[in-house]
């Protein structure tokens, strides 16, 4: 079985992509995964793809990832090693959807050899806590199994439940530093808000911060005051730091005096660092899933987004019998832009107009890039009537002149524009609808573009 049995989802795709059949052979590899292993795709072809892991890889993906994918019909964010063609190893996150109609398991392969890193950092930070049986229980209460769709605030959250139990405080907060520099509470209760800020910033250094209200007066008495009033006793700030950024800081709030000895502070410090590298890590895991599905140059969906939240919205429209809109834009005459301009320009052209297209429709709808200077707009519940507002929406804002270092420019795109009738229409496939929009984006173009065209499909 050759590539092209398993569809155009290889192409252009920033991770490796494998296509196996149920039994685990490989009968496709794109240039990703190729440069990534070192292997060629004769190499990879008629290999199982079990044999390209590590043995403990192997065991995991033969009986735990093959079981699930089976029952379920598709597995996320499964961590591996493979082995590459000159023995190295390589840690990996993979993604695997079966397909049916096709007899084919799709597998997404994402590099972590940074997520690798910070995870050794962890069983680091875990190995020093060993000591006692309740560093122990308390690193493994928190769960390190947050997949792409975890946000910062329930990682804040989960660390702080597990630190107010941990180290029987009346009170958590984890606060994390945002992009204006202001530290937001995300996580737990912070009982100083609208006080006082909880974090002593003369003593904000990488070790953990204790404050007394009845020792620190003099060095921190506003601080120490607005504890008072509160009734805490005690509050630790234990900071969040990752290859030496500031992330946050955890911070627990004591009713009662709380003296803590070394073991103590330690522990704090390691769920410190825990709390730290799952920040990092969660981060990556959501960087790798929008890469995937993102068009670099201009941040838009790419091919791979816009064909499978079509099919999406299709079954959701038909369900609903809600109307469905698909928008097909081309840039009129974008080949002479480059050739006058250069293909910089050009860029910044494309980046510009897939900004404008984004800005000029709802949160709800979807926008990519198919390629070269052609975009497509996804717009659920819009009838044929509203589509036709949004089509003179894009269309007087793409054709406004953009500011070029080199001079103004002046572009305008051509649309198409499909409208499916749930109760009126059969159910299309996605092809189906961009086909369609495609050919009434072309009549646009041949009755003298910087206009749009509406049709069924």
């Amino acid at each position: 079985m050759s590539g092209e049995a398993v569809g155009d989802w290889f192409d252009g795709a920033p991770c490796g992509l494998v296509a196996t059949s149920f039994d685990g052979v490989v009968v496709a590899a794109n240039e990703t995964f190729l440069s990534w292993t070192g292997f060629t795709l004769e190499e990879l072809e008629g290999r199982v793809f079990a044999s390209l892991l590590d043995p403990g890889s192997r065991l995991f993906f033969d009986t735990r990832h093959t079981q699930v994918l089976h029952l379920r019909g598709a597995v996320d964010e499964v961590a591996l090693v493979l082995q590459k063609a000159d023995g190295g190893r390589m840690p990996v996150l993979i993604n695997s959807v079966r397909d049916t109609s096709t007899g084919i398991d799709r597998i997404a392969v994402f590099n972590a050899t940074e997520r690798a890193r910070h995870e050794r950092d962890l069983l680091e930070a875990k190995r020093l806590a060993e000591s006692s049986e309740q560093r122990v229980r308390i690193l493994q209460d928190v769960s390190s199994a947050f997949g792409v769709t975890a946000t910062d605030q329930e990682v804040a959250q989960s660390f702080a439940a597990v630190a107010g139990d941990a180290f029987a405080a009346r009170e958590t907060a984890v606060l994390l530093w945002q992009e204006d520099g202001e530290l937001m509470l995300m996580g737990g209760t912070n009982p100083l808000a609208g006080k006082i800020s909880p974090v002593p910033s003369l003593r904000y250094t990488a070790e953990v911060t204790v404050v007394h209200a009845e020792d620190d007066q003099q060095e921190f008495p506003e601080l120490a005051a607005a504890m008072r009033d509160t009734r805490l006793a005690s509050l630790s700030v234990t900071p969040l730091i990752a290859d030496g950024e500031r992330l946050g800081v955890l911070v627990c709030f004591f009713a009662r005096r709380a003296d803590f000895d070394e073991h103590y502070l330690e522990l704090q410090q390691a769920l410190g660092r825990q709390a730290s590298q799952t920040l990092v890590r969660v981060r990556l895991q959501r960087r790798l899933a929008f890469l995937a599905v993102h068009d670099q140059l201009t941040g838009v969906g790419n091919r791979q987004l816009l064909q499978s939240t079509i099919d999406e919205v299709v079954k959701t429209s038909a369900a609903s019998a809600q109307p469905l809109s698909v928008l097909f834009l081309d840039i009129d005459d974008f080949k002479s832009i480059n050739d006058a301009f250069g293909h910089a320009v050009g860029d910044l052209v494309l980046v510009e107009l897939a900004t404008r297209l984004r800005d000029s429709l709802r949160v709800t709808d979807v926008v990519g890039r198919m390629g070269g200077d052609e975009f497509v707009a996804i717009c659920p519940n819009t009838d044929i009537e509203a589509a036709e507002h949004v089509a003179e929406r894009v269309l007087e804002t793409c054709r406004t002149p953009i500011t070029a270092p080199d001079g103004i420019i002046s572009a305008s795109v051509s649309v198409g524009v499909t409208v499916y009738r749930p109760g009126t229409d059969p159910i299309p496939s996605a092809p189906q609808l961009l086909t369609s929009a495609d050919a009434a984006m072309y009549d646009s173009k041949r009755s003298g573009k910087n206009r749009f065209t509406v049709t069924t499909p």
